[in-house]
């Protein structure tokens, strides 16, 4: 079970539950991966609630290297998710959430709806 309190989220990939967790080595290496010099420019990056394929399969890849699991970008690539493209989004939304924290509302409902998940209408009021 994925341990809340140290950023962890459990994902299923090619049909095993696994573990992710951005490690402070996982993100510098995803500072050096989009070229951001620092952890507020990377979270920055990812308060659009836009992402690539590519944001994705290098998210998820440093979240499983985190947890100790040895998937390079490729094999991450190769992996199947039973909800497809929205299933990267929700592993990849769960797992910034888990690691810089949920209180933008704003950027939770442009990932849920780019996820395909209902919105909250009243955003920031809870």
């Amino acid at each position: 079970m994925a341990n809340k309190h140290r950023g962890e989220i459990e994902a299923r990939l090619d049909g095993t539950t696994v573990k992710l967790v951005l490690t402070l080595g996982a993100l510098a290496e995803l500072e050096d991966a989009f070229g951001d010099s620092d952890m507020l420019a990377l979270a920055a990056r990812f308060e659009t609630g836009r992402l690539s394929a590519r944001d994705c399969v290098r998210v998820i890849a440093a979240g499983l290297r985190g947890a100790g699991h040895s998937a390079s970008d490729a094999d991450v690539a190769a992996m199947k998710c039973e909800d497809g493209a929205a299933g990267y989004v929700d592993i990849v939304a769960r797992l910034l959430t888990a690691t810089f924290g949920g209180g933008n509302a704003e950027v939770q409902n442009k990932t849920a709806e780019a996820s395909g998940e209902a919105r909250d209408p009243f955003a920031g009021t809870s």
